[in-house]
């Protein structure tokens, strides 16, 4: 779609009253079908272009017109639609859909601040119709960020999961709302991570913290049908309390709550919370031995470079620094042979951080080269050491992680529950992933699905451990790839839950509707 405004008269004696800034939304219904395999692709050039939507007939359109509004002048406006069928920037390339006229104040004027106009310009053809929503743009010059994830949102593909994005519109005083933003897709899943992205607050609300925000989850499908999963309200007042007060908001689907009587929700969408992700190492063995299972093979990874690598590329992304602090435990270290049960891999006393999980996975291997590997397998000096972090931000904010990779045996077995039990109240989960031919008796202990984690009479507050096999998930094919990404699926499953579970014992609940509060201070990220 193209929009053309006429040209300003030269004012040298500048006369001309100051103009008021208008956002102009665009929406478009039944617009010719002039794909052949496929819906039109609206979009905008020239004054303004909105983005290109794909396969669709009745585009609502994201990116507004922001417009000089002069009261005394007649501001003559025209769209132009076209159907994008490739990225030509030549206007002649693309198939014409239609078009109309009108002014701005002929937009401004009408009921409600919208109008309805038909498209023309194709002869003998019903060209569709065209919608404006226009409205004062205050003077909010506020940015907000924010990051959203969500947890069992409802399954919509036959094949797979769901392809979730989300769509935030803002309520208008007739009742209708505007779009305002759209998330990206994120393909086959029920518990999304969307990437953090920025609005302005004038855009999410004109400045009205108390102004409702509506958003639709939908599952994308290519033909540009998406089905609609559910929805949430909210505002930026809301929204402007997420990083210290943890918002879970329910998705409803009107639908499905009218016809079945046990429907609770289609899932629930969350501020995305910052994860911290610790890792450790358990050594034991020779690594120039191929029976060790640190075995450095010129062809292949070992068995626990293997879990680290399936099980932390899936949980760095959770992770917006990327900078996690990896531990060795169980080796005696250069010079003097000491026994140490809390290394840092980089070899950096004052610096745990490796860059990403390939930063691990290279402080892992130079770790095999420099180090004694020695023993025993002590669990609860890390599982402390981690707790203790996680016991200094109980605000909701953050979230820990660890991952322990380890043979199976635990020397410490009556320890590592205590601790267990002690870090049960904090916002705390642990991943124990099994290498090798070993008994994991202990370890199914600990993962507490069945019988809750107990020391000294005390129960864990909440399972908080996950524990996997890695022999589970060799794919005897030989396909590694296969094998890793159902590891890591499997591993990472209780993760949603667990977080919540520690949110609700800290009585956070589900945010249905909206709730009114004193205004906080200018947050100018969510």
């Amino acid at each position: 779609m193209d929009l053309l405004q006429s040209r300003w008269e030269f004012d040298p004696l500048n006369t001309r009253v100051p103009a008021t800034k208008i956002e102009v939304t665009v929406s478009c219904r039944s617009l010719l079908d002039v794909d052949t395999f496929s819906k039109s692709d609206p979009g905008m050039y020239k004054f303004g272009r909105t983005e290109v939507i794909d396969n669709t007939r009745n585009p609502d359109f994201v990116r507004k017109f922001v417009l000089d509004f002069f009261f005394e002048e007649k501001q003559n406006l025209r769209f132009d639609v076209y159907n994008v069928d490739s990225r030509s920037c030549n206007i002649s390339k693309h198939d014409f859909l239609g078009q109309t006229f009108c002014t701005l104040g002929e937009i401004i004027g009408s009921t409600g601040g919208r109008l309805e106009k038909t498209l023309s310009g194709i002869p003998g053809k019903k060209c569709g119709v065209i919608i404006f929503a226009a409205e004062e743009l205050s003077n909010c010059r506020d940015i907000a960020t924010m990051q959203l994830c969500a947890n069992k949102l409802d399954k919509k593909d036959f094949f797979g999961k769901s392809d979730p994005f989300l769509v935030f519109f803002r309520s208008n005083e007739d009742g209708t709302f505007t779009i305002c933003h759209k998330t990206e897709v994120i393909k086959n899943t029920l518990n999304p991570v969307w990437q953090p992205f920025t609005i302005p607050v004038r855009a999410l609300c004109n400045g009205d913290y108390d102004r409702t925000v509506k958003v639709d989850v939908y599952d994308w499908d290519r033909d540009g049908s998406h089905d609609f999963i559910g929805e949430f309200t909210t505002s930026y007042r809301e929204l402007s309390r997420g990083q210290n007060q943890f918002n879970v908001y329910e998705v409803l689907n009107p639908k499905k709550k009218g016809k079945k009587k046990k429907y609770v929700n289609s899932g629930t969408v969350t501020h995305s919370i910052e994860f911290n992700i610790c890792v450790c190492v358990f050594l034991q063995g020779n690594p120039s031995q191929p029976t060790s299972l640190h075995y450095m093979s010129p062809y292949q990874m070992n068995a626990y470079a293997m879990a680290l690598k399936a099980v932390g590329e899936i949980i760095q992304d959770y992770d917006s620094d990327k900078l996690f602090p990896a531990y060795g435990f169980g080796a005696k270290l250069p010079p003097d042979g000491k026994i140490s049960h809390g290394f840092p891999l980089s070899g950096d006393a004052d610096n745990p951080n490796c860059v990403g999980i390939e930063g691990v996975l290279e402080a892992y291997f130079r770790s095999l080269k420099t180090v004694q590997l020695y023993g025993p397998t002590n669990f609860a000096p890390v599982i402390n050491k981690v707790a203790n972090y996680a016991a200094e931000i109980t605000d909701g904010s953050q979230y820990f992680v660890l991952l322990m990779i380890t043979d199976g045996v635990i020397s410490d077995m009556v320890q590592t529950k205590e601790a267990v039990v002690n870090a049960a109240g904090l916002p705390l989960s642990i991943i124990i992933v099994g290498v090798g031919p070993a008994e994991f008796d202990a370890m199914e202990e600990l993962d507490g699905d069945e019988v809750r984690v107990s020391s000294r009479g005390r129960l864990a507050e909440r399972d908080i451990v996950q524990f996997v096999p890695f022999r589970d998930y060799i794919d005897r094919s030989g396909n590694q790839v296969l094998s890793m990404a159902r590891l890591a699926k499997d591993v990472l499953a209780e993760i949603p839950d667990q977080l919540l579970s520690f949110m609700k014992s800290r009585g956070v609940e589900p945010r249905p509707a909206l709730s009114s509060s004193p205004l906080p201070e200018l947050h100018r990220h969510i």
